[in-house]
């Protein structure tokens, strides 16, 4: 019996299209049954998770613990979430669960180790919220790999990048994004991390022209896997 995979989405919308995108597209398929069954929860309305842990919001955990129950109901054998900073709640969302939930950030570290069992530090691009609970350093530090992070200045340029793809913008200013790059690379980082969903968008809407590596993306491979699918090859 083919497994469904669903996805607790809605953080934002764009980036939850992205990612049911990069699963269809890296799923090695020649016909339309070749493809995964994906359930989708949209749900645009989950409170926003950089204000809350900001100190300046309603918890999002009560309303992501229900669309993770919905998923679980409609027949998900496993769930996915496509944001960074709502894995600060992981935990708290698994524990309602009797099925599995993939964790982007942990198959992050995992990927990263498989590809360059070297590497020692990593150049993280995130919200706020994801660099205040340190929730990549956590789990980075367990594959015995550091998080170097911009200074305020860059975060706020960061932050900046995000909202405009949230938003629609078209145009963007990137010499603050390439001062932010160059910035972790003098700390001696040596693969820069995307930590926001929304920011593999914004590198190739804005053709921002610097070497990533893409949680989502590995995440869509996860799930691909899960689902006892393969990947396309070229894409691996």
């Amino acid at each position: 019996m083919n497994k469904v995979i669903g996805i607790l989405g809605g953080m934002g919308p764009l980036a939850t299209v992205d990612m049911f995108n990069k699963i269809v597209t890296l799923t090695e398929a020649t016909r339309d049954q070749d493809h995964i069954h994906l359930i989708i929860d949209n749900y645009p309305g989950i409170p926003n998770r950089l204000d809350f842990l900001l100190g300046d919001g309603e918890s999002p955990e009560k309303a992501m613990v229900e669309s993770a129950l919905k998923l679980q109901s409609m027949g998900a054998d496993a769930i996915i979430m496509p944001c960074n900073t709502a894995h600060y709640f992981y935990d708290a969302i698994k524990k309602h669960l009797r099925i599995d939930f993939i964790n982007m950030i942990e198959e992050t570290a995992k990927e990263i180790k498989k590809e360059s069992t070297r590497c020692k530090k990593i150049g993280l691009l995130a919200t706020r919220g994801t660099y205040n609970t340190g929730v990549y350093d956590k789990t980075f530090a367990s594959y015995d790999m550091e998080v170097i992070k911009p200074d305020e200045e860059g975060r706020q340029a960061i932050a900046d990048l995000i909202l405009a793809i949230k938003v629609g913008q078209d145009t963007f200013d990137l010499t603050s994004i390439y001062r932010v790059i160059a910035q972790l690379k003098k700390k001696n980082a040596e693969i820069l991390v995307l930590g926001c969903t929304e920011l593999p968008i914004a590198f190739e809407k804005f053709n921002i022209n610097e070497k990533y590596i893409d949680p989502t993306r590995i995440l869509a491979c996860s799930a691909i896997r899960y689902a006892e699918r393969k990947v396309r090859e070229s894409s691996n």
